[in-house]
């Protein structure tokens, strides 16, 4: 069962296969892993003891940073994504702590969570993927229906009042088109956070 695994300079941590959304263009509908790791369909949701011996095996000395991202939302375990970064920033003070997100911790939750965040988590990386309500709806799907778009803005918003670092992404062409990608830009200057447009990747 992959609870981390490596990409480039960073450990990932594949904390949970769920999620609220269902992209038409995610990652996991392409096959079980990513970047040459192994699977990352978990057997079961791994326990916060075991989160912690797998961020243990790591060498930090030669790792700069610990991604939040495996094939599930990471806020629908948030206790166990929180006490593992209180861990990471207790015993590697060094290591930057990244956590990418659609944004709906608060739905998921039901209740406010941003503040949660402050002191563990160095960036937050929330998937925009568009500017427009109703094709978020088409093409997230997300079981909130249409609370989620701008439940997904507020939390990006109100987060970068207790994270350094708040990034709202959107996958590249064919999946956006130039004129979406400066819509989006518009919308990241309206919230003051920053826009990264990723490259899309089939596998």
């Amino acid at each position: 069962m992959t609870i981390t695994y490596q990409v480039k300079s960073a450990v990932y941590v594949n904390l949970t296969n769920r999620c609220p959304c269902s992209c038409t263009f995610c990652l996991r509908q392409n096959g079980p892993s990513v970047y040459g790791s192994n699977s990352l369909w978990l057997e079961r949701e791994p326990s916060i003891e075991e989160v912690i011996a797998s961020l243990g095996k790591w060498d930090y000395s030669v790792f700069h940073e610990v991604v939040y991202c495996g094939y599930g939302e990471p806020t629908e375990r948030l206790d166990v994504l929180l006490a593992s970064a209180k861990w990471l920033k207790e015993h590697h003070p060094d290591i930057h702590v990244r956590v990418n997100t659609n944004g709906l911790a608060d739905l998921i939750a039901g209740e406010p969570t941003e503040a949660r965040f402050a002191g563990l988590v160095d960036t937050l990386s929330i998937s925009l993927n568009t500017s427009d309500p109703e094709e978020y709806l088409a093409v997230c799907r997300p079981k909130f229906g249409a609370a989620a778009y701008p439940a997904m803005l507020h939390f990006a918003e109100t987060a970068k009042q207790y994270v350094p670092e708040v990034v709202m992404t959107i996958v590249s062409e064919p999946v956006t088109t130039p004129e979406v990608q400066a819509k989006c830009r518009a919308i990241c200057e309206r919230l003051g956070v920053r826009l990264r447009i990723r490259r899309y990747e089939s596998k």
